[in-house]
Order: C-alpha cells, then sequence, then structure tokens
C-alpha cells in the first residue's frame, strides 16, 4: 500500500494516479446509495421548489423527517447510535445528492447532520449519544448550532453569551443572544456556545428547546434572506436558560476546539454539497442552449456558448475529483487511528483535523464555482435567466450563501496557508527543504534539453510540479521576510492560497483523468483528458497572476527581478495547449450526450 499523505504534503511529495480515490472507484453499497438519494431528490425536494420558493418551512421539516426515516441523517452516526456508520466517502456522497435540489433543504441537511448532530457524536458522554444522538440520526429531533453571534464575525472565540453555574452545581444559567441560526423554527436541541466567568475559551451546552415550556428561550422572526428561502434562520435569545450541568459538552473551555473541527467536517461537506447542483445548472443550461434557437440555429452551436457550456463542465468535474481524493484520504486516516487503537472519537477527530487545510481549499473552490456556474448558467438563458419563472434565477441565490458559509472564503483562504506554516512549524511538512532547493534553482542555469513529452499527462505533470515551486518561492521569501508578522499581510496571504487552491485541484484534476484513461482507454477518456488540460492552463494564469502580484508586494531590486524571472520560468510549457480546440471538444461531447455526461 503506498503511503497515506499527511495533509499539506501534497504540495512537496509526488502523488501517483493510482494512489488516489476517485468517483469511478465508488463500491456498490455507494452507488446504490447515490441513486437512493437521487430518487428521493427528485421525489420529495425538487417536485415542491415552488413551495420552497414561497417559504414553506414545514416543508423543509417534513422532509427532513423522511430523510431521517430512510436513514440519511444518520449516514456518518455509529450504528450503536441509531445511525448507519458508513464510512466518509458515503457521508460526503449523501450530501453530494441531497443538496442539489434546494438550497433550503440543502442548508436545513446540513446543519442538522454536520454542526448539530457531529459534535456530540464527537465530544459527547456516552450518556449524551445516548440520549441525544439516538433521537438526531433518526430525524425524530431536529438540532441546531447557536454558535454566532451579533459583532463576533469570524473570531468563534469572541461571543458574548454567558454561562453561569448554580450554587448546587447542578445546572447552569445561560443568557446571550444568537444569531443567523438554522433550523431553529423547528429545531428540538441546541449546540449552544456560552463562556463561563471569565474563561479565555467558550464552551459548549446541549440544550433542549420545548416550545410548550421555552425555559428562557426566545426565537426571532425568520430571517427574510436573499436565498434559500424555506431554511428556518433565526435570532435565539436565552434568558436564565437552565442547563444540567451533565450536558456540558465536553469539557469546561472545550467549545472553541469544537468549534473549530466541526468547521472543517462542514468545510468539506459544503464542498460536496455544492457539487451536484453544479452538475445540475450545467446540464439544465446545456439542455435550453440546445432548444434555443437565434438566427436559425441552436445557440449551443455558437462558440461563446460553447466555451462557458466547456468551462461549466471541467469546474464540476474537478471539484468532483479533488473533494472525494480529500474524503478518502480522510477515510484512510480515520482507518489508520482506528487500527492504531484511537476510540471512534478520537479518530473521526484527527482524521478530520489531519486535513483541514484540504477542507478550506475544497470549500474555497468549490463555493466559488458553483456561484460562476449558476452566473453563467443565468447567461446562457438570457433574459429567462433573470425570470423566477426559469431555474436559474433560485439556483444563483442559493449558491451564494455558500462563499460565506463555514467562514467566509477569505477567511479560509488565509487559514490554509496559515494552518500550512503550522504544519511547518510541527515538521509534518517540510516546507524548508524544498523551499530553499527551489532558491537554490533560481540560482542555477536552466536546462536546455528538449524533454520527452510523448506519454499522456507528461508535461502536464511536469507543470503542476513547477507550480509548486511557485508556491514554495512565494511563500517560502514571505516567510523569510514577515517571519511571524506573516498574518498581517491579508493580500499576500490570498495570493498564496490562489496559488496553492490551484496547485491542489489541477492536480486532483489530473490525478484522475490519468487513472481514469489507464484503466478505461484514452479514447473513452477524451473529454475528461480534454477538462484535466483545460483546468491546468487556467490554473496556470491564476498562479501567474497571484505570484507576481506577491512578489512585487515584498520584494525589490534584484531579488524581485530573480524571482519574476523565476515565476515565468515555472509558469511557461513548452507546448500550449490550443485551448479553444479543448473547450470545443467538452461542448461537443455535452452536446451530443445532452447532459453532463463525465
Amino acid at each position: 500500500m503506498a503511503e497515506l499523505l499527511r495533509g499539506g504534503q501534497f504540495l512537496v511529495k509526488e502523488t501517483k494516479c493510482e494512489d488516489v480515490f476517485t468517483p469511478e472507484d465508488f463500491s456498490e453499497e455507494q452507488l446504490m446509495m447515490k441513486e437512493a438519494v437521487k430518487e428521493f431528490n427528485e421525489r420529495e425536494i425538487i417536485a415542491h421548489k415552488d413551495r420552497f420558493e414561497a417559504k414553506d418551512y414545514k416543508l423543509t421539516e417534513e422532509v427532513m423527517k423522511k430523510a431521517g426515516e430512510l436513514g440519511f441523517l444518520g449516514v456518518a452516526v455509529p450504528e450503536a447510535y441509531g445511525g448507519m456508520g458508513m464510512g466518509f466517502v458515503s457521508t460526503m456522497l449523501t450530501c453530494e445528492y441531497i443538496s442539489s435540489g434546494n438550497g433550503s433543504l440543502s442548508t436545513a441537511f446540513g446543519a442538522h447532520t454536520g454542526i448539530g448532530t457531529m459534535p456530540i457524536t464527537l465530544y459527547g458522554t456516552e450518556a449524551q449519544k445516548q440520549k441525544y444522538v439516538t433521537k438526531l440520526a433518526t430525524g425524530e429531533w431536529m438540532g441546531a448550532y447557536c454558535l454566532t453571534e451579533p459583532g463576533a464575525g469570524s473570531d468563534a472565540n469572541s461571543g458574548k453569551t454567558t454561562a453561569e453555574l448554580s450554587v448546587d452545581g447542578k445546572s447552569y444559567k445561560i443568557n446571550g443572544q444568537k444569531m443567523w441560526i438554522s433550523n431553529a423554527g423547528f429545531c428540538n436541541m441546541m449546540i449552544v456556545f456560552a463562556r463561563i466567568e471569565e474563561d479565555k475559551n467558550i464552551t459548549g451546552f446541549i440544550v433542549e428547546y420545548d416550545p410548550a415550556n421555552p425555559n428562557g428561550i426566545t426565537l426571532g422572526e425568520e430571517e427574510r434572506k436573499l436565498g434559500i428561502r424555506a431554511s428556518s434562520t433565526r435570532q435565539v435569545f436565552f434568558s436564565d436558560t437552565l442547563v444540567p450541568a451533565e450536558n456540558m459538552l465536553s469539557v469546561r473551555g472545550g467549545g472553541f476546539k469544537i468549534a473549530v473541527n466541526a468547521l472543517n467536517v462542514g468545510r468539506i461537506k459544503l464542498a460536496a454539497a455544492c457539487i451536484d447542483s453544479q452538475r445540475r445548472v450545467t446540464e439544465t443550461a446545456l439542455q435550453y442552449a440546445t432548444e434555443r434557437r437565434q438566427f436559425k440555429t441552436p445557440i449551443a452551436d455558437f462558440g461563446a456558448i460553447k466555451a462557458k457550456l466547456a468551462e461549466m463542465a471541467t469546474n464540476t468535474y474537478a471539484g468532483e475529483a479533488a473533494s472525494y481524493r480529500a474524503a478518502k484520504d480522510i477515510e484512510d486516516r480515520i482507518a489508520m487511528r482506528l487500527e492504531g487503537g484511537n476510540t471512534h472519537q478520537e479518530a473521526e477527530l484527527k482524521g478530520v483535523e489531519e486535513y483541514a487545510i484540504e477542507c478550506s481549499i475544497l470549500k474555497v473552490t468549490v463555493s466559488e464555482d458553483v456561484q460562476a456556474c449558476a452566473d453563467e448558467g443565468i447567461q446562457i438563458f438570457g433574459g429567462m435567466g433573470f425570470s423566477e419563472e426559469a431555474p436559474m434565477e433560485a439556483a444563483w441565490r442559493d449558491s451564494r450563501i455558500s462563499r460565506i458559509y463555514e467562514g467566509t472564503n477569505e477567511i479560509n483562504k488565509m487559514l490554509s496557508v496559515g494552518m500550512l506554516i503550522k504544519k511547518a512549524m510541527k515538521g509534518h511538512v517540510d516546507l524548508l527543504g524544498p523551499a530553499t532547493a527551489v532558491a537554490d534553482e533560481l540560482m542555477g542555469i536552466p536546462s536546455f534539453d528538449t524533454p520527452d513529452y510523448s506519454e499522456l499527462f507528461a508535461e502536464e505533470k511536469e507543470m503542476i510540479g513547477k507550480l509548486k515551486k511557485v508556491f514554495l518561492m512565494v511563500a517560502g521569501a514571505a516567510i523569510q521576510k514577515f517571519g511571524t508578522e506573516l498574518d498581517q499581510h491579508q493580500q499576500l496571504l490570498m495570493a498564496a492560497a490562489n496559488i496553492l487552491n490551484e496547485i491542489y485541484m489541477a492536480e486532483s484534476t489530473l490525478l484522475r483523468a490519468e487513472k481514469n484513461a489507464k484503466r478505461f482507454g484514452e479514447v473513452a477518456q477524451e473529454g475528461q483528458i480534454a477538462m484535466a488540460k483545460l483546468y491546468l492552463y487556467n490554473a496556470v494564469e491564476i498562479v501567474t497572476q497571484n505570484g507576481k502580484e506577491g512578489i512585487i508586494s515584498f520584494a525589490e531590486g534584484d531579488e524581485q527581478r530573480m524571482m519574476l524571472m523565476g515565476l515565468k520560468r515555472f509558469t511557461k510549457y513548452s507546448n500550449y495547449p490550443n485551448v479553444i480546440a479543448l473547450r470545443n471538444e467538452i461542448a461537443e461531447k455535452l452536446k451530443a450526450a445532452n447532459k453532463y455526461c463525465f
């Protein structure tokens, strides 16, 4: 078995295509689960689009209950607590296909299964899990997650909600205000974060909610939102809310850690939730473009439309490749820890935490891609796209929140680079050695030998290696210059993150296409090969721009000239791909199938 890379090591170690998991590797069980969820989505969610758009919160609750009855809410929950006990990949798969029908249901599902249920599953005592997780896994109870407060923003640990221990030590009295709470309108239980006395870190509590006996809990009115209209989103107010002491989650001051780890899981699942949405938007736009005629010609035959469809499909394929690559790495890491004697809780927590960088990369990239996809969908529909009568309008509104959920994309970009540097300082990822080697290479004379690019993706894999050198060159020099003050240079961090994101996504796409070309034949994978080449070309352009901005921001004189020359060297193809031909090839595959066919 190949070495399982640690989180972030993709940057400094080569990955072979045989060692990545792709959607084409789904087991029979996973394919059955996929079909079951797709059928549920069509029957219970997509068929009732108008009711969701009319803010039918009751429908959202009803559909969630039905999902629970079929086991979809408990895919990740161990069987001992009423769940299905399936692996991380299956969890991602369920999340992906149940989320594409409607943004409101997607939000309710994510809030319940992820941040509503998961904290108790991973941090709860045995008694807490028996009491609450069993109800949440089956849909008997609905969960919510109360972290965000007015003025708190991205600082999860800055909440002002308080928890005061009673004199007899048997209960806590919670006072405070929470906002943007998904599922608040129909939940039976909330994970609430509050500060005890002057503690540095917040503490998590399991708080039951019964409207007939509110216990000091008051709900605000349903928020009026840009999209996700039937997702129940309210403020929650706590006034002397009594919570039994045994309902503390984990340990005193452990809330910040719970929140951070919940975010890691939420980020990769959010990426999954965006994938099938992209697929559906692409397919809907394609079918409209095939039917819509201008100048006696289907608009799908026009080059400008072909370019849009090809880019939409390519980004979908890339997001899928990278998301399931990371999901399987997490699953394997969990299995490794279980074999090493860790408990289920420890294994899950550490398994996800290991790939926090990849989770942030995926959250950012896939959420931006789904928004861009919906935007282009509107453009292909033209004036009709702007009408509520057409499906694109709701798709655009519902997708917009994904760039804000689980930490805004700007926060996540800075986090991914920050986490990578911390891993390097701990010795988990060797950045110093490779960065020094790149610096030495810049001082040397480049090779003028003509490489052999006869094998599939030979040049493309070389390009990926060179893009990694760009990151090491820019980030290495920036760390050397700013040291511990690097986090104060946010625009530089974001430029570095844009480079990092493109490397992971482009490499994942290439590895997926290469693996499948080897087992299914290059002819059968012509469209996928074209997408891998197109994605890489776009990635190189993004890396070039961000690399240049980053270098110019902190380097001057000879250092700047040398690094810019290095950037040019590392982003130069020997044989540039014919991008227009690639887009046309992908578009023709889509047109011939009249659906997303990759």
